[in-house]
């Protein structure tokens, strides 16, 4: 060339797998919007024979702890059961002799072993994908694998903490403001493991197993309440992640999980409605306050847009998502961190909530491949609509939620040879309207008595397209 091309001349080329979209979202706010547009560009751009970190400095590694917080939200987004699984014996190629799944597959530049958060998605992983798509053959696949990481955990561990083994031991990676104690964190995603192997060993007909891996569990969850847990509920270290994890995990004895949440949402209030979550914690947040009765406070940090948060790099322009809170500040400009990446993926594990409580689009405790379509549209906010679609393996399943002049209109679409639950939020359960009539005796529709609050309705559906109306939650608003 004799001079420099202009901008003009220039034409950038995004290079990702050839993975099938399965996923539509949409909303009422730009904010989410733009969100989830981010999240599906951080994932096209990392999603390149292995879940890179990042594609645009001199790393380009699988690390496992980025992918399993995002797996389900990847799910959503594209098919990526066939990328998971090609990616999954990369991984298995890559455990040591001694069971431990390691920090990046293939084991390249970095060669340790696995750290808790990250060698846990050798076991954490395959639970995902079967849950989504229903496949017995990964969790067959990866059994020996996850076994042998068990053991490789449960020999340095004897008494159910996980003290011993941690490796690099990042924690709650690149957090904010707070710093989740260590070994908490590390004995929480051990109980994870431990129930997700008690589930899959049902799921493969391995039945001493599956009771081995409940009484490993249990044991767990005990040494984790009497070491971190406190009688009022309090979670040690006080951090929005280890509060988090222990309701994520089953932690947390039942009659002080009302206590516990209480104190995360102070921490929350604390903050000025901020986030304090790094890698690990930041996918449980909207999801874990949502599913506990707090689904205003998910929607406040949904939409906050002050730093921390994801709505401040949306409303600096980010077109995908960045690799820290602070990648970029007014306060620093451009004087960013050494260690910085504005393409990752891993903070969009708010993905996730989007599509499972926002539109309301999940599967079913027991039912994978979404053969029974948990359906849960979860209003919030200044939201007046949010719609998504999904191409499941079953068919697409639709699910749009409309509010206007205190009347909340429901549209559902169940693929044939599906069935679902609706729980619908109104202020008026006996109310409820299908098709402009009253819903008992509606073909396909089937109340259910006895539900879990009294401002939800829930009904038992057949396949096919259904249109509900009914009053809105007080206020427009479902809180818990």
């Amino acid at each position: 060339l004799r001079e420099a091309p202009a901008a003009r001349d220039l034409v950038g080329r995004a290079i990702h797998d050839d993975l099938e979209p399965t996923g539509e979202f949409e909303s009422s706010s730009e904010l989410l919007n733009r969100l989830h547009a981010n999240l599906v560009w951080g994932q096209r751009g990392n999603f390149v024979s292995v879940p890179t970190d990042c594609p645009q400095r001199d790393e380009r590694l699988g690390w496992l702890g980025d992918a399993q917080v995002f797996a389900r939200t990847a799910s959503y987004c594209m098919d990526v059961a066939p990328f998971f699984t090609k990616w999954l014996r990369d991984v298995r190629d890559a455990q040591s002799v001694e069971g431990a799944f390691p920090d990046v597959a293939p084991r390249a530049v970095m060669s340790s072993d696995g750290a808790p958060g990250w060698g846990d998605a050798g076991v954490l992983i395959p639970w995902t994908l079967y849950e989504v798509y229903g496949d017995t053959r990964i969790l067959a696949e990866s059994w020996a694998s996850m076994e042998a990481w068990m053991r490789y955990m449960g020999d340095a561990n004897p008494d159910g903490l996980r003290t011993r083994r941690l490796n690099m031991n990042f924690g709650d990676w690149l957090s904010v403001g707070a710093e989740t104690p260590r070994e908490l964190l590390a004995t929480a995603y051990y109980a994870l493991d431990a129930g997700r192997m008690a589930r899959a060993a049902d799921v493969l007909g391995k039945r001493d197993e599956a009771a081995a891996y409940r009484g490993l569990f249990e044991r767990i969850r005990r040494a984790f309440v009497a070491a971190y847990v406190s009688g009022d509920g309090r979670v040690a270290g006080e951090t929005q992640t280890g509060y988090l994890l222990a309701l994520h995990a089953g932690l947390v004895p039942e009659g002080m999980r009302e206590a516990a949440v209480a104190h995360l949402v102070a921490d929350l209030e604390a903050r000025g409605w901020h986030l304090s979550t790094g890698f690990l914690g930041v996918g449980l947040l909207a999801p874990v306050l949502t599913e506990n009765g707090r689904a205003d406070v998910a929607y406040r940090l949904a939409l906050q847009e002050t730093y921390p948060s994801w709505g401040y790099s949306v409303k600096h322009g980010a077109t995908t998502m960045w690799e820290r809170w602070d990648g970029w500040t007014e306060e620093r400009g451009f004087q960013t961190p050494e260690m910085n990446s504005f393409n990752h993926y891993a903070f969009g594990s708010v993905g996730e909530w989007l599509y499972r409580f926002v539109a309301g689009i999940d599967v079913s405790a027991g039912r994978p491949g979404f053969a029974h379509v948990l359906l849960r549209p979860t209003p919030g906010r200044e939201l007046t609509f949010a719609a998504a679609r999904y191409r499941s393996v079953r068919g697409t399943i639709e699910s749009r939620w409309e509010l206007s002049g205190g009347e909340l209109r429901y549209h559902a679409v169940l693929p044939p040879n599906t069935t679902g639950t609706l729980l619908l939020p109104t202020a008026d359960p006996a109310g409820v309207l299908e098709g402009g009539q009253p819903v008992d005796g509606r073909a396909g529709v089937r109340r259910r008595e006895g539900g879990r609050t009294p401002w939800v309705a829930e009904f038992e559906l057949d396949s096919g397209s259904f249109a509900f109306t009914c009053a809105a939650p007080e206020g427009g608003v479902l809180r818990g």
